[in-house]
This record gives structure tokens, C-alpha cells and sequence, in this order.
């Protein structure tokens, strides 16, 4: 998995950005659509209940996607959607247990560099996600949300 991602990545602050409602969440994500480039891999890492799937509904939005059509991928693990400026794919490894599972919901498949990717608990098998992936950790704190970079993999 050579693939680099081409990600212009937004500047976060050092103490990263902090949400203090659902909407502010998504309008993080919708803002950071706006630097994505097709092939675009993002790993959210996180607890449950974090904000990571209202982040990426704000992506859908910034992307062009209907933010109401994007659902937590917790239990199909994989949507795609499209009819935006870039196709964007939502999956969630947290049900997954050996790095197998991900051949056989074609993983490979969607690293074509065309999509922007979503992948929350993506830190479950760093070394299965393509080079260029930028993590962002989710963090609650008490009646906030803070997302902070985590960096690039290699």
C-alpha cells in the first residue's frame, strides 16, 4: 500500500480544536473538507461518543454530500457516498479483530485514490492504512470535544 495521500492539511492549533456542541463538530469537519484532494485518508481515533461520526458528517457537507444521509458505519462497518465533490467513504474498524477482516470488506478496493477516506478507530492496524494518513484524535473533556493532529503515518 504505496499510496500517498494528497492532503493539504489544515493548521491546528497546538491544543487543538475545541468543540462544544454537535454542530461545532461538524462544522470542523465541514471546514477541513475543504483542504481534501481525492485519496485523502483520515484515521479518527478516539472513545466512543467522541464526535467522530458528527465530524464526518461535516465532511459530507463540505464535500457536497447530504450530511443527513451519513450514518455510523459501526455495524455495515463500510458506506460510500457520492454526488459530492469528491466521493467519500465512512468505515469503522472497532467490531474488526484481526487485520484479515479488512480484505474481506475490500479495503484494497477502496484505496484508489479517488475517494476521500474516513476511518474511525483506524489506530486498531496502523499498518494496514495507507502512507500519508492524517490522524486526529477526539477527545471529551468534560462538556467539550477537542480534536487535536496526531500527524501523518509514514
Amino acid at each position: 500500500m504505496d499510496h500517498i495521500a494528497p492532503v493539504i492539511r489544515p493548521v491546528l492549533p497546538p491544543e487543538g480544536l475545541v468543540c462544544f456542541s454537535e454542530e461545532e463538530t461538524q462544522g470542523a469537519g465541514r471546514t477541513m473538507a475543504e483542504a481534501l484532494s481525492p485519496g485523502a485518508c483520515l484515521s479518527l481515533e478516539g472513545p466512543l461518543g467522541a464526535g467522530k461520526s458528527s465530524f464526518v458528517r461535516g465532511l459530507a457537507a463540505g464535500l457536497g454530500i447530504d450530511p443527513k444521509a451519513v450514518s455510523s458505519p459501526t455495524f455495515t462497518l463500510v458506506h460510500e457516498y457520492a454526488g459530492g465533490r469528491l466521493p467519500l467513504v465512512h468505515m469503522d474498524l472497532y467490531r474488526l479483530r484481526f487485520p484479515s477482516e479488512l480484505d474481506a470488506l475490500g479495503f484494497d478496493d477502496l484505496l484508489d485514490g479517488t475517494s476521500v477516506l474516513a476511518i474511525e478507530w483506524g489506530n486498531k492496524f496502523p499498518d494496514l492504512l495507507p502512507s500519508g494518513t492524517w490522524r486526529l484524535h477526539f477527545e471529551i473533556e468534560n462538556a467539550f470535544r477537542r480534536i487535536r493532529s496526531g500527524g501523518d503515518l509514514p
